[in-house]
């Protein structure tokens, strides 16, 4: 039997070229890339001026059924694609998110790709790679520190230590910190209050970095975060501490798209970093624009399942960047559709045609809400060896009904060699003309609507629920002037409801609201539903056991 190397392995034998050479091929002239060593650039302010105004290329989302255990492989596709683009002799780039450390030493493992459709270097994207992640950790915690401070030296704003709202970030998966009390210890440590921590991608900050057209932008987006209220209940901003722009100093380096290369040698931006369940789930505006200006076709990703990162990417980044879609792929496994259908993760391995069948109501599903935003769709069949033709033809039979076609794709075993079939219809579909893309709801409808439109058109659930005093919040920021701001849903990623085990495609539940976050400077309104936590905790067995040094100093476990 052939043995098959591990997603690290396969990268770190990978013929790496100068990331000076990448930049070449798009364009980009070496002074305007600051070399982080051998084969990762940041992209320079200048170049990305220069750039404004040209023809943009198509862009392509690629989206996916809703996450099981088993794995889908939305990243590996989308690198896949991209390379099977580049293959195919169109002009391609990838634009990806980063990697936080916390899924990444918990249990989802790195956000580089996998087998040979992966972006390099693997480690370093998963680890600290350009210090993007610090940064903004960095300045969401100056914020928090200068607001303590603030208070600690007499609180001229006369700000109500009980209404503060600015939380402090960590990039890791840690539950002890959910709920803290800080400044205790007496007088010289400050005023003690009850706090806490989020994780770093859960961040205003991290949102903002990823939304900003540029560094102005980014300043007066940081000066508009509200930390707290005042005994009045009037807001109290991060510019009225003067914080703004100290925070911008910090995030200066961390604005610019990181340039590496994808294991084929193809370009990509991997930049920003927002989870999906918990914040809007996309890579950078300024990635992504930049991106559409240096290539034919721009191939992106939104995380988790299409009802989280699919609609965020089009209710909020598109929305706020003016970008329209011109065909998303959405991915799905046969594995997958066993598991939505009822079968055990253990049992994924011997074949279950009517459990495929059943299952791809979720898939069904996906197709449907992402044509409700005007996007054609294709379905990528990511294949694993296991799979049998008699599933793989379920699913092809199910799409095929539901007006679509669905591609099986081979590309984390044969590299862009195994994906040219879907590179080949993704062109056709964006160049047919026929997305006509707009948003879900439009930017006047009240808050609790469009919470609710999402619900129902998205979730298929019957209502969305809220306690008085959450739509008394609503209210009160659109009364502020905040009510044409879109909504971000944070909610399990697991099922369209808000109860995780219940896979498929459920419908008539109730999603209910039980908090909500004003985040004025990134803007939107995050509405966290169910039992969704903004600070995840480690499972029983993380991944950091497993992580580790080998007797040459190189890195093992990381997957």
């Amino acid at each position: 039997m052939a043995i098959v190397k591990s997603d690290i392995e396969i990268a770190r034998s990978a013929a790496k070229k100068p990331v000076l050479e990448i930049g070449a091929k798009i364009g980009i002239p070496p002074e305007h890339l600051a070399p982080y060593g051998y084969d990762k650039a940041k992209l320079s302010a200048e170049f990305i001026r220069s750039k404004q105004g040209g023809k943009d290329g198509k862009l392509i989302l690629v989206t996916a059924v809703s996450p099981t255990p088993a794995g889908e492989g939305k990243t590996t596709t989308t690198v896949g694609l991209g390379d099977g683009l580049n293959r195919i002799g169109k002009k391609a780039i990838v634009c990806i998110r980063e990697a936080s450390l916390g899924p990444c030493f918990g249990t989802k493992g790195g956000a580089a790709g996998g087998g040979y459709a992966q972006v390099i270097p693997m480690e370093d994207i998963n680890l600290h790679f350009t210090g993007d992640f610090h940064a903004v950790t960095a300045a969401h915690n100056l914020l928090a520190a200068m607001i303590d401070n603030h208070v600690y030296w007499g609180n001229e704003l006369n700000l109500d230590t009980r209404r503060i709202t600015w939380r402090r970030v960590m990039d890791m998966n840690d539950r002890a910190l959910r709920d803290i009390a800080s400044s205790l210890g007496g007088v010289a440590n400050g005023f003690p209050r009850e706090s806490g921590f989020d994780i770093t991608v859960a961040s205003e900050v991290m949102a903002i970095l990823c939304l900003a057209t540029d560094l102005s932008d980014l300043e007066r987006r940081l000066g508009e975060i509200i930390i707290g209220y005042r005994f009045n209940k009037t807001p109290v901003y991060a510019r009225d501490l003067k914080a703004d722009r100290a925070m911008a100093v910090l995030l200066k380096d961390a604005m610019q798209p990181n340039l590496v290369q994808t294991l084929e040698n193809n370009p990509a931006f991997v930049h920003g970093g927002p989870f999906a369940n918990i914040a809007h789930g996309c890579n950078s505006v300024v990635a992504t624009t930049t991106a559409l200006k240096l290539a034919d076709y721009v191939v992106t990703e939104a995380g988790f399942g299409a009802d989280l990162g699919a609609e965020k990417f089009f209710d909020i980044k598109c929305r706020k960047a003016g970008l329209k879609p011109a065909a998303a792929v959405i991915v799905a496994t046969v594995r997958a559709m066993k598991m939505h259908g009822g079968v055990a993760k253990d049992d994924l391995g011997q074949e279950n045609i009517a459990a495929v069948k059943a299952g791809c109501a979720n898939l069904g599903r996906h197709m449907e809400n992402v044509r409700q935003f005007g996007v054609p769709v294709v379905v990528a069949i990511n294949h694993f060896t296991a799979d049998t033709e008699a599933e793989i033809a379920a699913v092809k039979g199910f799409v095929t009904a539901h007006g679509a076609e669905a591609i099986l794709c081979k590309h984390w075993a044969q590299g862009s060699a195994g994906i040219e079939d879907l590179a080949h219809k993704v062109v056709a579909l964006a160049e047919s003309g026929s997305a006509q893309f707009s948003p879900l709801y439009e930017d006047e409808l009240s808050l609790f609507d469009k919470i609710e439109t999402i619900v129902k058109r998205i979730y298929r659930g019957a209502e969305a629920d809220a306690d008085a005093s959450v739509r008394e919040q609503l209210r009160q920021w659109e009364d502020a002037g905040y009510g044409n701001l879109p909504v971000c849903m944070a909610k399990t990623q697991y099922s369209f409801s808000t109860n995780p085990s219940l896979r498929g495609a459920p419908v008539n539940h109730v999603v209910h609201v039980r908090e909500v976050r004003l985040s004025a400077g990134a803007g939107f309104i995050v509405a966290i539903c169910g039992e969704i936590m903004t600070m995840p905790g480690l499972p029983k067995s993380p991944s950091a056991e497993r992580i580790h040094l080998n007797g040459d100093g190189v890195i093992e476990g990381l997957f």
